[in-house]
């Protein structure tokens, strides 16, 4: 590489001047919020229903608050159908849907034009996101320095896979399993999602149906172990 060469670029926040000697090189160079630049991470937070995603989702938009750092929240088919985060606990949050044609480095892109500093972004259900975000996630990590803290099932009704958790198994910095233990009715530990319908386990649908887990709904999801899940048992009834 030649002395002339163009030096990486910071399009999140601005590098100080050339003649700066704290300069050091793109990566030496601290953000307003003094964490190092590119320390960012994409991160991926992916558990069964009801092990507390949206919960620990907020949790953390909370104490980055807190901290002084400023985010966006998103989202994609909440269970409220609403434009918000919520929880089966009961804490919301209000939020941006996050539809096929939306970029994701556009909502930092316009926050930085109105001069709205950008330092992380919460996605929650990041499971129904499609590809391209999650391709974006991974650009406003590496080209913008934001952090990007992901939190979705890993795998749907069939027990395969969602297209945007596998991206994001691929992609992340780090992966983790929720630890927020959810029980099959056996006492077991529950794995997988069950979609019930007519009172029996799906096998094949729709990748994506909104439902509920109370037993009312027309369609509704319940946590399974595994061996209950293959067989279709979904435990005694009243």
């Amino acid at each position: 590489m030649t002395d002339d060469a163009a030096a990486p670029i910071c399009l999140a926040r601005p590098l100080p001047d050339p003649g700066d000697d704290r300069a050091g090189g793109c990566v030496a160079v601290r953000g307003v919020d003094g964490r190092p630049l590119h320390a960012a991470a994409l991160k991926f937070f992916w558990g069964p229903m009801d092990c507390g995603k949206s919960t620990m989702a907020l949790q953390m938009n909370y104490n980055h608050a807190r901290q002084g750092r400023r985010g966006l929240v998103t989202t994609r088919i909440d269970r409220s159908l609403g434009p918000q985060v919520t929880t089966r606990i009961g804490l919301a949050h209000s939020a941006i849907e996050v539809t096929d044609d939306l970029d994701l480095r556009d909502l930092v892109r316009d926050a930085l034009t109105d001069g709205v500093r950008v330092d992380y972004l919460i996605c929650d259900e990041a499971s129904f996101y499609n590809l391209d975000h999650v391709e974006q996630m991974a650009d406003l990590v590496d080209n913008y320095d934001v952090d990007v803290y992901a939190f979705g099932l890993a795998t749907d009704f069939r027990s395969c896979l969602f297209p945007a958790a596998q991206r994001l198994f691929e992609l992340a910095d780090e992966v983790a399993r929720i630890q927020v233990e959810v029980l099959c009715w056996c006492g077991r530990e529950g794995l997988l999602n069950a979609r019930v319908v007519d009172g029996r386990v799906a096998r094949e649908g729709e990748q994506v149906v909104i439902g509920d887990t109370v037993d009312t709904a027309d369609v509704r999801y319940q946590v399974l172990c595994r061996r209950h899940y293959r067989s279709g048992d979904l435990g005694p009834r009243d």
